[in-house]
């Protein structure tokens, strides 16, 4: 694995700091600008269905661009966002202010993924993509906890202080060590449209979908869950997600190795680990003691969904389409995001945050039967130009 690979992790760890980092600071921000924990949401799936809008056609507008210059073009969009952020006088504001980078940021996953996987080898893909999303794991690690953290220590302007830090260090590493990327401008995009006809790409599109949205079901309300079921402080939170992330850093690497040797195991059987976990949690979800043994194994898998959904997102694609098909990743990514958030949302408010574990449960019991859908036959129907 080389210095660019390495770059593009800590360019992840920048945008999902942003992204996700709302995520432990939405009951404070919900009491801030006097909205609902569900309203309070749509910070997070607000930005996740902009970018299921904006994915392809951004990265196909901007597909003449050098993509190390799209790359740092989109940091620096993820840096103004969080200073706007910081000086929001009302939700809406705050709003607009996240769905800014969300726009543009389709085309930092396309770029990154595809850059990582061409420096290595093939069968090497999965193990690019999974250093890569070392830096989702990571952000879940540092990035989230620390902006709660810095919340629950300051306030919550505070948070978008320090999400923005983060993005301008991913930007001065990217500028100082990814080379620069020409675009061939003679590429054609026909052999790219062609692939969107093979009946493969929409299942695992389709799987994506409802593997995400059956994460997000319950991350998405992690914070809110921890205070409204297990009854912990800020503090206590913050702990908590850090516990989480670490422990997603170690899945991340193991299912990576996992998914190396045999990918559709790992298509079957994550789905399957996370349902166990999030039942453990329904169970003693009240109890914290048991919630903080359980929330290490939460973590654990968890975070190695990222890697699955990106891997069945370029199975079986060719070298030369990889970034094409890359550019509808977010989207899916984020149309899960959006489902699982705005779902559970309703849930809560007509029962209470405890119960989004069934929303979780339904979408990844759909995840795991679609990878039993006559996978060698749509595989078999698939023939790469």
């Amino acid at each position: 694995m080389n210095k660019t690979i390495y770059a593009l992790a800590l360019g992840v760890f920048g945008v999902i700091t942003t992204e996700f980092g709302v995520i432990g600071i939405l009951p404070v921000l919900a009491k801030q600008f006097k909205v609902s924990i569900d309203t309070a949401g749509w910070l997070l799936s607000g930005f996740a269905l902009t970018v299921a809008l904006s994915g392809p056609f951004v990265t196909a507008l901007t597909k003449s661009i050098n993509r190390k210059t799209m790359l740092l073009f989109v940091l620096v969009t993820f840096i103004l966002s969080n200073i706007l952020s910081a000086f929001a006088t009302n939700f809406t504001l705050l709003l607009i202010s996240r769905i800014l980078p969300a726009v543009f940021y389709p085309a930092f996953w396309a770029i990154a993924l595809t850059l990582a996987m061409k420096q290595v080898a093939p069968e090497n893909a999965p193990k690019a993509i999974s250093v890569v999303m070392t830096g989702l794991s990571v952000a879940t690690v540092l990035g989230v906890p620390i902006t709660t953290y810095f919340a629950d220590l300051f306030n919550w302007k505070a948070s978008f202080y320090v999400a923005g830090v983060v993005n301008v260090v991913a930007f001065l590493v990217l500028l100082f060590t990814v080379p620069s990327t020409p675009v061939d401008k003679e590429k054609s995009g026909s052999n790219d449209l062609h692939i969107l006809r093979q009946p493969l790409v929409w299942f695992n599109y389709l799987y994506i979908l409802l593997l995400i949205s059956g994460m997000f079901a319950t991350y998405s309300y992690l914070a809110d869950y921890f205070t409204q079921i297990t009854h912990m402080n800020g503090k206590q939170v913050s702990l908590m997600l850090l516990i989480f992330g670490s422990a997603g850093i170690i899945g991340n690497w193991l299912i990576g190795k996992i998914v190396s040797k045999n990918v559709l195991h790992g298509f079957r059987y994550f789905p399957i680990a996370l349902i166990l976990v999030e039942i453990l949690v329904y169970i003693f979800g009240g109890y914290f003691i048991p919630m903080a043994a359980i929330i290490i194994l939460w973590g654990f898998v968890h975070t190695g969904g990222f890697l699955i959904g990106n891997t069945r997102g370029v199975y079986r694609i060719p070298q030369e389409s990889l970034e094409f098909t890359n550019s509808f990743l977010p989207s899916f990514f984020n149309l899960g995001i959006t489902f699982g958030t705005m779902i559970s949302g309703f849930v809560i408010r007509h029962s209470d945050v405890r119960q989004v574990i069934w929303v979780s449960i339904a979408f990844l019991s759909s995840a795991f039967l679609l990878s039993f859908a006559k996978e060698k036959t749509i595989a078999l129907n698939y023939q790469p130009t």
